[in-house]
């Protein structure tokens, strides 16, 4: 049996220290640790020392066929311990989290029933690299449960509920460290999407448009590709600025700032660039805007842009959910940069920049190498 109440986990935030006691600490402080609430997701978190020290994390959505959870659990297992999920030594113990909301008439018990299998094959894949875990949660409806835990007095049959929003240990820590979760991943996700009709039927007429002019010139001998070029940066910089003049607006609800951002843009603007950034140079070149407030106005832009690709162009959102991706990772929101690149590497897993960038989220590279680059090419240009 495992008693809960004798082990423990401890957390760094800055000059903070927090000690995690049980599945109850570790539960809640799960959004605390990867900055946003994951949804239907399987997270490991790395332990290390006698303590516990909380180490690197590793976060695969679930598959929904079962048949794959022995490959997600492999994959998962060797990526959190042999291959670097964070630097430093190998951890010395493992947690696992399945975190999953139910659909309609289906109880969060029985969720927690239907991924048992899932939660051993975790534990075996960790095990079998010597690395045991130490405990296994499932997450539901305010409600956790331990799967390492047999005995009803401790884990009953529904669960127990987490404490209070802002109550716990961990909030307290994170709220003095500055920390703050970022919504859930499917409301980063949301923020990604692509838009509906009828703005979506007007998108495409643009986009029909606006490729039957402009790819051929791009595509076409350099010197038009030159003029492509500069012609995608003029509108860059048009509505760079068009963004930042709109700042002071801006709401704090995502949907409704979106919303907003949505409208000061228009189809044949959105078709015009998000084809003109299809040129790596192009791409290259915006991707400076990276600091302060032109990064934050960028960011919102190759927002905005992801958002018009939609339907037959929907791969043509692959430049513009990168640069978002690196803008975020560059201003230090680790989270939407993350949720950003996953989607691009679904739509082009072979899209290099994207790749270059995940790998760098996931060995926790400083982005500062990559600005000091920019700001050089960019002052070489005398811009």
């Amino acid at each position: 049996m495992t008693s809960h109440s004798e082990s423990a986990s401890e957390l760094s935030a800055t000059e903070s220290r927090v000690t995690l006691r049980g599945a109850a600490d570790l539960a809640d402080a799960l959004p605390y640790l990867l900055g946003y609430h994951p949804d239907d997701s399987v997270v490991l978190i790395a332990l290390h020392g006698p303590s516990g020290r909380v180490g690197g994390r590793v976060r695969a959505d679930i598959p929904s066929d079962p048949g794959a959870w022995d490959e997600t659990a492999d994959q998962m297992a060797a990526r959190l311990i042999d291959g670097g999920a964070m630097p430093g030594p190998r951890p010395d113990a493992a947690i696992v989290f399945i975190c999953h909301e139910p659909p309609d008439g289906v109880s969060a018990r029985e969720a927690m029933d239907r991924h048992r299998p899932l939660a051993q094959r975790l534990r075996t894949a960790c095990g079998a690299l010597d690395v045991p875990v130490f405990e296994a949660i499932f997450l539901a409806a305010r409600r956790y449960w331990s799967y390492c835990c047999v005995d009803e007095r401790c884990c009953g049959a529904e669960g127990k509920e987490l404490p209070p929003a802002g109550t716990s240990p961990m909030a307290a820590a994170a709220a003095y460290a500055g920390l703050r979760v970022r919504g859930s991943l499917r409301g980063m996700g949301r923020r990604l999407r692509p838009l509906g009709e009828p703005v979506a039927a007007r998108q495409t007429q643009a986009f029909n448009t606006v490729a039957e002019e402009l790819l051929p010139r791009m595509l076409g001998e350099e010197s038009n590709g030159r003029v492509a070029r500069g012609e995608t940066l003029r509108l860059a910089e048009r509505l760079l600025s068009r963004f930042r003049r709109a700042a002071a607006t801006r709401e704090s609800d995502d949907e409704v700032a979106d919303a907003m951002d949505d409208a000061l843009i228009t189809s044949e603007e959105s078709a015009r660039l998000v084809i003109g950034l299809q040129d790596r140079k192009a791409r290259d070149m915006v991707a400076e805007w990276m600091e302060g407030a032109e990064g934050a106005a960028a960011l919102r832009l190759w927002r905005a842009l992801s958002r018009r690709c939609v339907g037959e162009f929907a791969e043509y959102a692959v430049p513009p959910l990168t640069l978002a991706a690196w803008v975020s990772w560059s201003l230090g929101d680790e989270a939407p940069a993350r949720v950003a690149l996953g989607r691009a590497l679904d739509l082009d897993g072979h899209y290099l920049f994207a790749r270059l960038l995940h790998q760098g989220c996931s060995d926790g590279v400083d982005p500062e190498s990559l600005r000091r680059f920019l700001r050089r090419q960019r002052a070489a240009r005398g811009r």
